[in-house]
């Protein structure tokens, strides 16, 4: 399943292939125990949750050195799967539920992923400052912008400037009124799976939210 993965990112080093390889076991396994995955879907990880985590990756290509805060991070996505592909770019993953959290530290530790901090946290809780906050649709965007707009550094140091890159699907029209300009990026035109048809990543400024 790793090869729809390689499909779109053909310039993976051996390691990130054998860690994304591994990603699939350690989920299922972890999954019988702690529900971070629906059942239903775990059978489609590699589509539905990490090529889907990795469409990022597609509108930012984050700087070595970077600082990236991943909010309702759950069982480690998109944390995790970012963190693969970028092993020079520091992720903090937050959850508020511990049990995901301790799936996130097991998960990393197993793949020997050093560039990931696993805490059960709220967002708002935190007083450290981040490059950009990623997420997966975890809550209305009016709300979620409302935990992490103090989150972010001054200094620019990636292709885009610092904010949040936030993986949404369906019509979003009435939740982005707020936000006219927030920025859309439609998944499909960077992977052709049905999946991704109506899902966007939305890319906000900091000095937007």
């Amino acid at each position: 399943m790793v090869d729809i993965i390689i499909r779109y990112f053909p310039s993976l080093t051996k390691k990130q292939i054998e860690q994304l390889s591994r990603l699939g076991d350690l989920y299922k396994e972890w999954n019988e125990q702690i529900n971070v995955v629906s059942r239903k879907d775990i059978d489609k990880l590699y589509v539905n949750h990490i090529l889907h985590s990795l469409a990022i990756a597609k509108v930012m290509e984050f700087t070595d050195g970077s600082k990236v805060l991943d909010v309702g991070t759950g069982g480690g996505l998109p944390g995790i799967p970012l963190a693969i592909l970028f092993p020079n770019v520091h992720f903090h993953l937050v959850d508020s539920i511990g049990k995901k959290i301790k799936v996130v530290h097991a998960i990393a530790t197993s793949l020997g992923l050093e560039n990931v901090k696993a805490e059960q946290k709220r967002a708002e809780s935190l007083t450290d400052q981040y490059d950009f906050v990623v997420s997966r649709a975890v809550t209305a965007m009016p709300k979620f912008v409302e935990w992490i707009r103090d989150k972010f550094n001054d200094q620019n140091n990636n292709p885009l400037p610092n904010g949040l890159l936030y993986l949404k699907g369906g019509d979003l029209s009435e939740e982005l009124t707020d936000f006219p300009s927030a920025k859309l990026y439609s998944i499909s035109d960077f992977f052709d799976e049905e999946f991704f048809q109506t899902k966007k990543v939305v890319y906000l400024n900091k000095k937007d939210l």
